[in-house]
């Protein structure tokens, strides 16, 4: 048997699967409606990237190159696309000979762009991360220990990373990583900490604990090297000031300092879409 005989064409949801998996922005353009004497039939569906046609053909010709020039103006523009559907006259809107008209929809998919790292997958992680899976983000949970990774829920936004030195890590991150230190404890997350601060400039830094906790650590990133400002550049207690220590209610508090911080730096740095 062939090689093209035994791996059959990906079908469509199998491409649009791998564009998802892989972060890439794709407008997925349907054939909703095909009228009178049209190039190719209602169901058709082509899918669209950055660079241009992926797969598939809603028919070719001066349909499919209109079609490809909305959807890549759509993944070119500086604001979130929204889905619309069109209605085109083959002969008035296409310049085709041809009598007949088309109804197409595009339906956009931009990966989100609002990164969120926490370093530890314990009880307090185990209650934020579904908390934070419906949202617009992108997580990344990493630990050492496989088992409490194991128990994090399933989620197209969720990555979980087995390391045995997660401060290593911290170099890897986007710069718009909102990261979240919440490991074993205090020794275990000082050196993800410090690294942060050496090295990188996250827009915000969270870490579990209490206010003695940052007392002691910002003396510690001192006496490491750290201009005394510096030090104080990171959140603890992270969490807003309400609820109790149950980890479910520090879980919540968290995602809401995380939204709150979200939102005002996008409104400092101008709307973006989510």
């Amino acid at each position: 048997m062939s090689e093209s005989e035994s791996s059959p064409e990906p079908t469509t949801i199998e491409r649009l699967i791998v564009l998802e998996r892989d972060r890439v922005a794709y407008v997925l353009v349907t054939l909703v409606e095909a009228l009178g004497s049209t190039p190719q039939d209602a169901g058709a569906k082509m899918i669209v990237t950055g660079s241009g046609r992926h797969s598939g053909t809603v028919g070719g010709g001066k349909v499919e190159a209109k079609a490809l020039e909305v959807a890549t103006r759509m993944l070119a523009g500086p604001e979130a696309p929204a889905p619309h559907l069109v209605n085109w006259t083959l002969r008035t809107d296409v310049g085709m000979t041809c009598g007949g008209s088309v109804k197409l929809f595009f339906d956009p998919h931009v990966p989100q762009s609002w990164p969120v790292t926490i370093f530890g997958a314990g009880h307090i992680a185990q209650a934020l991360v579904p908390v934070l899976v419906p949202l617009p983000c992108n997580i990344t949970c990493i630990d050492p220990r496989q088992e409490w990774l194991d128990r994090l829920p399933m989620a197209r936004n969720l990555r979980a990373i087995r390391h045995d030195d997660p401060a290593s890590l911290v170099d890897t991150l986007p710069d718009d990583a909102f990261v979240l230190f919440m490991t074993q404890g205090h020794a275990t997350d000082r050196p993800g900490l410090q690294r942060a601060l050496e090295r990188r400039n996250f827009p915000f830094i969270g870490v579990i604990g209490s206010a003695a906790k940052a007392t002691v650590l910002r003396r510690e990133l001192t006496d490491a090297g750290l201009p005394p400002e510096r030090a104080k550049q990171f959140h603890c207690p992270v969490g807003m000031e309400f609820g109790t220590n149950h980890p479910h209610e520090i879980a919540l508090s968290i995602a809401a300092q995380l939204l709150a911080e979200r939102d005002r730096i996008s409104l400092r740095n101008g709307p973006r879409g989510r």
